[in-house]
């Protein structure tokens, strides 16, 4: 019995249409095959979360699935028809895995037909992996990458295909009760190119290909995340005669900061003081994604006490300003003291400083939390 698509992104029937892309995006992110490599099982997972949030992400289907289940599709609509390739997914859903120039291309084939019904042959897209710091994902970051890719050997000739007379199809004339039926079809002989390899250099493969190493210059945009995917058109291997080039499909991956946690725009920073610098107040120094930065802690700050400091974050992806760091105080207090430090807080027992009276200004836990995504 086929999976339930709701099930599948771990949402209810209720989700809205933002819920929806959210899971679709978390369990794309968790079972991107260049997360698991040779992982057969996490690519299956990632086909049917883009099968699932094809069908929920669109307002029509996600009703006729609602009234009548996977059945509303067993005529071959949408992925609910049989599903679709890795190609299908990227090409597709690109928009999840950041917008714009992400969520890669095609994986080879053809891009096209030509004059007279040629195919012009896609070369192979290549796969490559870039880490990146939390500061250059905040700003953004031009990387040079060295990449060994088919290029056309120098010499080699082609000349026009025999099967097909260089029309890249061919045509077969079949007898059925109707009459004479004529049907075309890619020439098997040369793919649909209309042409074939005439001569080539002894370094070439049987394509007229070798492989050079190049280095490719690609720009990342602020505030990409772990699991997207960049392409570069026209950088991956060639293709032989009038063909075009695949693509380079750059996947990011993110060094984790020493002291500083993302989560989406913002920055998370925890800040340990000790009891004495609570109580009298202090200065800090603090990581941020810009470089250090002085913060001032008044007297008497409480243990738990968030501090925004706006702007401070990651530029966003669609260009709407900036996160903010968020630094968390944590008093830190002492588990061994000597005679003198003990007596000091037996005689302060009791008195009126030392008794917490927490104001209605001193926010609760659930009201920090709930000012954070606020």
């Amino acid at each position: 019995m086929k999976q339930d698509y709701y099930e599948i992104l771990g949402i209810t029937k209720g989700a809205s249409a933002a819920e929806i892309k959210k899971a679709y995006r978390k369990k794309a992110i968790e079972f991107h095959p260049d997360k698991n490599p040779g992982d057969s099982s996490a690519e299956e997972r990632f086909k049917k979360a883009a099968e699932a949030y094809e069908v929920l992400s669109d307002a029509d289907k996600k009703a006729r699935y609602d009234q009548f289940g996977h059945a509303a599709f067993e005529s071959g609509g949408g992925f609910g028809g049989g599903g679709m390739n890795m190609d299908d997914i990227f090409s597709q859903f690109g928009d999840i895995f950041g917008g714009g120039g992400f969520g890669g291309g095609g994986f080879g084939g053809f891009s096209g037909f030509g004059g007279g019904g040629q195919r012009r042959v896609k070369g192979s897209n290549l796969r490559i992996r870039v880490k990146l710091t939390l500061e250059e994902i905040a700003n953004g970051v031009e990387k040079k990458v060295k990449v060994r890719r088919k290029v056309q050997a120098e010499g080699v000739t082609y000349k026009t295909c025999t099967t097909c007379n260089g029309s890249g199809q061919v045509t077969k004339i079949q007898n059925t009760i109707l009459g004479r039926m004529q049907t075309a079809a890619t020439c098997s002989a040369c793919g649909g190119a209309g042409q074939m390899l005439d001569g080539k250099p002894g370094d070439a493969d049987a394509q007229g290909l070798k492989i050079t190493e190049e280095t490719v210059s690609i720009n990342i945009p602020a505030g990409v995340e772990e699991g997207m995917q960049l392409k570069v058109p026209n950088k991956g291997n060639e293709a032989p005669g009038n063909g075009v080039p695949g693509d380079l499909l750059v996947a990011i991956e993110i060094h984790e900061h020493d002291t500083l946690k993302r989560e989406g725009d913002n920055l998370h920073y925890d800040l340990y003081i000790s009891f004495s610098e609570a109580v009298l107040g202090t200065s800090k120094e603090i990581d941020s994604v810009g470089g250090k930065v002085r913060i001032k802690l008044e007297l008497g700050i409480q243990s738990g006490k968030i501090l925004r400091l706006r702007g401070k974050g990651i530029s966003s992806l669609n260009g709407y300003g900036s996160g903010d760091l968020l630094v968390h105080v944590n008093v830190w207090t002492p588990k061994e003291l000597n005679k003198e430090q003990k007596d000091f807080f037996e005689r302060m027992q009791g008195t009126d400083n030392f008794e917490p009276r927490p104001q209605k200004s001193d926010k609760s836990f659930f009201e920090k939390v709930k000012d954070m995504f606020s």
